[in-house]
């Protein structure tokens, strides 16, 4: 419990210290409007709250099976895994942003046991969500591809 609680506290040490060497930063240009240190900040705030949960819990986390066997089930499906996001960057610009996310989305999520109809439906619609939040929320252009006769 004392190595967990530790291991916490020095990784949310260099967290802060990271966060301390983005805060500065500023590019020559932008073409967002957040700016390039936003996405690195929030990811280490995030981070640094887990971190912080971590130290201060009130019982370690124990589990039996600490660390999960590496048997040819698991290596297929990290295999599997890696080659959909290869498959999401390749088809990310031609695709779009929708299409290539719900061509990856569906059989990830078969891949860790979601149904099919369910699966489908949550990966569309969350392809559908995160391009609005993206494109009209914080004004992060993302490539539209084949869907790009729908935007007026």
């Amino acid at each position: 419990m004392i190595l967990q609680r530790l291991f916490a506290l020095v990784l949310l040490a260099v967290c802060a210290a990271l966060a301390v060497m983005a805060w500065p930063y500023q590019a020559a240009f932008s073409y967002e409007p957040v700016g390039p240190r936003a996405y690195p900040l929030l990811m280490l705030g995030l981070m640094g709250l887990g971190l912080l949960y971590l130290a201060i819990r009130p019982t370690p986390i124990v589990r039996k099976d600490d660390e999960p066997e590496l048997d040819r089930a698991t290596l297929i499906k990290i295999a599997v895994c890696v080659g959909l996001l290869i498959v999401f960057a390749a088809t990310f610009e031609s695709l779009g942003f929708v299409l290539s996310a719900i061509l990856v989305g569906v059989p990830m999520a078969r891949l860790y046991g979601g149904r099919w109809l369910h699966s489908a439906i949550v990966v569309v619609a969350m392809s559908l969500f995160l391009y609005w939040l993206f494109d009209r929320v914080m004004d992060v252009p993302l490539p539209l591809g084949l869907l790009d006769v729908l935007e007026n």
